[in-house]
Formats: structure tokens, C-alpha cells, sequence
């Protein structure tokens, strides 16, 4: 069986093996030097240890060659947005953390340590992590509640000399946009041409309209619970009001129905559902990404009624849009290359380098995007990340 059928293949999983297999922890420390006698241990330690401590101390930037700091990442949550469980708390997103940190591992070759935090201050958690900066190499934001998640990341981009990003809004972002660029090519239209609909303006809805506009397409319409997102609209706030300036370039007004008409392309990342009736108007051989999980906005059967290229964020259904095809691979690469930030070049760059994977396979509209397991995706995206980076050092 090829890694995309099995994909696609829906898995049964009993309680007795989900616990099973996170009894413990999924995550140990290992050693890349050898303790087998005393020599070893006056190397790995005192004495030895005492002269890099001192070289370092003389020149801060040997840290980078001589411990693991530079190739380690800080998976940060305050457990208030997990999944689709929401606000759990620190301890209860520990084992969502320490997932992830054993994809970083498995996918990027990264080691990662996870980080709960029990405060949800954004004050407090960047005070936090800029004294424990020189203990890692990067941060990977997870699970963090909209609008706060904007906020934190901008700030700690700021604060921080070391490629930061909150992965639910930009790993998201990069792979709807890989997607997105393939089911364009698969129904015939060019990427910039495609009037999107984004259904949830948290922090993967902003995120991908703004990876959208940076990739060419003008016609971005955000919607939230309230409706379109125009200008025009009273009681807008902060980061949706400067989206609103961005985005719905034809004033579109009302809510999902007035949105749909015409509309070529849906991405829910919401968790609301929409009505059948709505699709209806959609333009010919549309799109629709129903992300949600484990619930899509709209059911795969019923959006192939309507649309020629359907997606879903799950793994029994073809066309997962997992993040898993972009974080390791960007930090991976923005590390390799000494990047200070994860730029929008880079993630536009390791979408196109996605995408360009599936599309070496052969495209059809049950074949977008690449399977979350296939090998060849995490280097091809830090190269891509790397090439970026490089270039906009220049």
C-alpha cells in the first residue's frame, strides 16, 4: 500500500492503545557523546566541560557549535486553544506538546522540548521565554487563543533573536496554500484569478489570507461569526479591522450566502457548518477545503456535489491538509541557514516546494497535496526555506 492510500485509509483506534502508547511520556533525552569510562566523563564533563563553558563565555556565538541550543526548539503552549478541545490548561496540552515535539524529531531531524506555560499573560509569557532564551534555538507557538496568539508572536519576534511562529496559524497557512495552488492548476484557473471565501477569522483564517495575499490572489473574503468582514462594518476592532481594509476588494456584504455566490474557492477553519443550499451558487468546478476537525464545515460527500477538488484536515479522506508538511521542514531550514526570522518568503517558499512535490506525482482532484508521511517533503522544504532566507539576507 503507497503512503497516500494509506492516508486515506480511515484507522481504528481503541482506548486501551492510545493510552498504551503515551504511558510515560513520548519523548526521552539522548546522548550524542559516549560515557563508557572516565575518559568520557572528563570530556563530557568536569573537567573538560569547564573549557567550553569559558570559551563561550568569551564568545557567546561558540554556543551555537558547542551545545544544542541552536538546533533546539521550544514547543510553547498555555493550553487555550488545543485542538478542538479548547481552553484545557498547561498539563492537559502536554501530551499535545510532546507530539509535536516528536514530529519535529521524526520529520526535521530537530530536537524540541516542550513548554507548558500555566499563565495565559502575554506579559508573563514573554518575560518567560526571553529569560530562557539562550536554552533553545527557536519557538514554536501551539495552541494559543486568538486574538492574544497575534500579539504574543508579533512581540516575541520582537523580543526574541531566533525564528518564532505559532504553528496554528502559520503551518496552516503554508498548507492551504501548497493545496490551494494545485487544485488551481487542477481546475484550470490561475492562483490570482480565484475569488476565496475563508470561513473563521481566528488564527489560521487570518493567517491564510494573509499568506494568500502575499501569493497573489486579490479577492479574499474573511468571514467570522458575524458575518462578512467589510469596512464598512461597524464594532471592528484591532487585527480584523486591518484585514478589513486588506481584503473583500468587491464590498461584499451579509453573511456565508452572500459570500458563496460566485465565490470559486471555500476554506473553513471554523467550527460551524454550512448549509448545503449555500453551495449551490458557487462558480463552476469550485473548491472547497472543509478543515475543521473532527467535524468539516461541510462533509466531504456532500461538498463533491458541488466541487471538483474537496479537502479536509482529517486523514480518512483524501487531501489532508496537515501541518505536518510545514513546520519541520521551515525551521529545519530557517535554523540551517541561521535565519532570525521565519520571513514570508519562506513560507511562501516552502509551499511552492509542497506543492511542487505532489505535482511530481501527477495531480488530480483526489491528489493535491502530498501524504503527511512522505519522506521526501521535510528536506525539500528546508531547502526551499534556506534558499529564502539567503536571499533575503542579500
Amino acid at each position: 500500500m503507497t503512503a497516500e492510500a494509506a492516508n486515506s485509509t480511515r484507522i481504528e483506534l481503541t482506548d486501551e492503545e492510545i493510552f498504551a502508547a503515551h504511558e510515560g511520556g513520548k519523548l526521552a533525552i539522548g546522548l550524542t557523546a559516549p560515557l563508557d569510562d572516565k575518559r568520557d566523563l572528563s570530556i563530557a564533563y568536569t573537567p573538560g566541560v569547564a573549557q567550553v563553558s569559558r570559551a563561550i563565555n568569551t564568545d557567546p556565538e561558540l554556543a551555537r557549535q558547542y551545545t544544542w541550543a541552536s538546533r533546539l526548539v521550544a514547543v510553547v503552549s498555555d493550553g487555550t486553544a488545543v485542538l478542538g478541545l479548547g481552553n484545557i490548561g498547561a498539563a492537559a496540552s502536554l501530551p499535545v506538546m510532546e507530539g509535536k515535539a516528536a514530529l519535529f524529531k521524526k520529520f526535521g531531524g530537530l530536537d524540541s522540548i516542550p513548554l507548558v506555560l500555566e499563565t495565559t499573560d502575554v506579559d508573563e509569557i514573554i518575560e518567560t521565554l526571553v529569560r530562557l532564551r539562550s536554552s533553545f534555538g527557536a519557538v514554536n507557538l501551539e495552541d494559543i487563543s486568538a486574538p492574544r496568539c497575534f500579539e504574543l508572536e508579533a512581540r516575541l519576534i520582537e523580543a526574541l533573536d531566533m525564528p518564532v511562529m505559532h504553528d496554528d496559524q502559520h503551518g496552516t497557512a503554508v498548507v492551504v496554500l501548497a493545496a490551494l495552488t494545485n487544485a488551481a492548476r487542477v481546475v484550470g484557473r490561475e492562483l490570482g484569478s480565484l475569488k476565496v471565501v475563508i470561513s473563521g477569522a481566528g488564527a489560521a483564517g487570518i493567517a491564510v489570507a494573509e499568506i494568500l495575499l502575499a501569493a497573489g490572489v486579490t479577492d479574499v473574503i474573511l468571514l467570522d461569526s458575524r458575518g462578512i468582514i467589510d469596512r464598512n462594518r461597524p464594532g471592528l476592532t484591532g487585527i480584523k479591522s486591518a484585514y478589513a481594509a486588506r481584503t473583500n476588494p468587491r464590498g461584499v456584504t451579509g453573511g456565508t450566502a452572500q459570500a458563496l455566490d460566485g465565490a470559486d474557492v471555500f476554506i473553513g477553519v471554523s467550527s460551524g457548518t454550512i448549509p448545503e443550499q449555500m453551495l449551490e451558487k458557487m462558480s463552476e468546478d469550485a473548491v472547497i477545503f472543509a478543515l475543521s476537525n473532527p467535524d468539516p464545515e461541510i462533509h466531504p460527500d456532500i461538498a463533491h456535489r458541488y466541487a471538483k477538488v474537496v479537502a479536509t484536515g482529517r486523514s480518512d479522506f483524501p487531501n489532508q491538509i496537515n501541518n505536518v508538511l510545514a513546520f519541520p521542514g521551515i525551521f529545519r531550514g530557517a535554523l540551517d541557514a541561521g535565519a532570525k526570522r521565519i520571513t514570508p518568503a519562506m513560507k511562501v517558499a516552502a509551499a511552492e516546494a509542497i506543492a511542487a512535490i505532489a505535482a511530481e506525482d501527477g495531480l488530480a482532484p483526489d491528489h493535491i497535496i502530498p501524504s503527511p508521511l512522505d519522506g521526501r517533503v521535510a528536506p525539500a522544504v528546508a531547502a526551499a526555506v534556506m534558499a529564502a532566507a539567503r536571499s533575503d539576507a542579500k
